[in-house]
């Protein structure tokens, strides 16, 4: 035990701490100001932990590995663990999809001691959305197997190609685990092929979990509540440093194209991603269609990996998504305005004064699906005066155009953006800011 923490204490073994003394009242007896503080360091903690420069996955392969054993049925997440983990995955899948286009993502389930592949890899966000709301319907029994569920994933990932990023997420909420064999052997196996294991407990920290994260260089934590687990889920959306086997390699893609002749109504064909499929509405026949640039079979959606080529099929926007993890914009300078020469009222992204008590953070305003503000629980501070711009003294620069933001911006800007609008609208700063970020590769 003393080897798996390295000398570090548990939480009960820690001396005496007030905590409460965190949180201070501000002139007028209010907490708000202290709440918004923690709010903000907790906001800007993972933006700080970004750093150019460095390898990343950015084909990524992933399956999730759900546990829906008897234990997701406990209420401790309401309404259900199961409910709650379904609610959850849906955004994280759409999200997953929107920050890695070219990915893949797979889908297994473990329970009653064994495992089933509810999804193979695929790049297609609405296929995997589906399934994970079927299992709204599915009985959470028995207990898990988390080596059924490792050795199935990995009977799939050590097939990928060497430049591929294998990953494997474990949802477990099970404090047991039955398995046939020894798990060690497996965690070596996927150890030695290269695949990135990251386990998300709900109960609490289980050996043999933190161990298979730690042997494959993973992340393991445990969750808090509902707001906590949507944090340490939407952690993997970002794709992780590259591991040391993958290769680096020149990939060949197609771009399709709409083949239209004009005065000419495009011919009803069926797609081959929809051939086998069983259900009527898959299978009807449309008309407009993407056809392969290599062999001219026709897709509905991409990217997609041609079925009689062979040949991934991505499109410009795609590409220019996926890469852009290997360009962050620079780290923002945080600031306190009152150490500033020249005082500035407005922020330059939104043009507000950073002292007006009316701008609040709505959820969706500026973040997809109100993300962000549902990791912190900003819901319960975007009322008027209660938030922390009605409080805020620190305002954020950036160290190349020197332009002054505010923090909402900073983080628009940082996790949706991608891009500083002060360097964008600034010719001089757009075209050489890209010199000194290049990737390693």
């Amino acid at each position: 035990m003393a080897e798996e923490d390295d000398g570090k204490e548990y939480r009960w073994e820690t001396g005496y701490e007030k905590t409460w003394e965190a949180i201070q009242e501000d002139d007028e007896g209010l907490l708000e100001g202290s709440v918004a503080e923690i709010i903000q360091r907790a906001k800007r903690k993972r933006q700080a932990q970004r750093k150019g420069n460095t390898r990343l996955g950015m084909m990524r392969h992933l399956f999730l590995i759900l546990d829906c054993s008897e234990c997701m049925n406990n209420q401790d997440l309401k309404p259900t663990r199961q409910l709650c983990t379904i609610k959850i995955l849906e955004g994280f899948i759409d999200e997953f999809f929107d920050q890695n286009p070219i990915s893949q993502f797979g889908i297994i389930t473990t329970r009653n001691k064994r495992a089933e592949k509810m999804s193979e890899l695929a790049g297609n966000p609405q296929k995997h959305i589906k399934v994970v709301q079927q299992l709204t319907q599915t009985p959470c029994s028995g207990e898990p197997s988390l080596q059924n569920a490792l050795e199935l994933a990995l009977r799939s990932l050590k097939m990928l190609p060497s430049h591929a990023s294998r990953e494997v997420l474990v949802l477990m909420g099970s404090l047991t685990t039955c398995d046939p064999g020894d798990i060690t052997v497996t965690i070596q196996s996927l150890k030695s092929h290269g695949v990135r294991c990251s386990v998300i407990g709900l109960a609490a920290e289980v050996h043999v979990c933190n161990l298979l994260a730690r042997e494959t260089g993973g992340t393991f934590g445990v969750i808090l509540d509902d707001v906590h687990y949507r944090d340490q889920v939407y952690q993997h959306v970002d794709p992780p440093p590259a591991a040391t086997c993958l290769d680096s390699s020149l990939i060949k893609m197609g771009f399709p194209h709409q083949s239209i002749e004009q005065g000419k109504e495009a011919p009803l064909t069926l797609c081959m991603c929809h051939v086998d499929a069983q259900d009527d509405e898959s299978s009807k026949l449309n008309s407009g269609k993407h056809s392969c640039p290599q062999c001219c079979s026709k897709y509905c959606e991409l990217p997609v990996e041609c079925r009689a080529c062979g040949l991934t099929l991505v499109s410009a926007p795609h590409l220019a998504r996926s890469y852009h993890h290997l360009f962050p914009v620079e780290n923002y300078k945080e600031i306190d305005i009152k150490d500033t020469v020249e005082k500035p009222e407005l922020c330059f992204a939104c043009q507000k004064n950073f002292g007006e008590h009316d701008k609040h953070v709505k959820p969706g305003c500026c973040y997809r699906g109100s993300r962000f503000n549902s990791w912190l629980g900003l819901e319960a501070f975007s009322r008027k005066g209660n938030n922390s711009h009605g409080h805020q003294s620190l305002i954020y620069i950036c160290p190349t155009c020197d332009k002054v933001f505010c923090l909402d911006c900073d983080l628009f800007v940082h996790d949706t953006l991608h891009t500083c609008p002060g360097c964008a609208t600034s010719q001089q700063t757009f075209q050489t800011m890209g010199k000194n970020n290049l990737p390693i590769l």
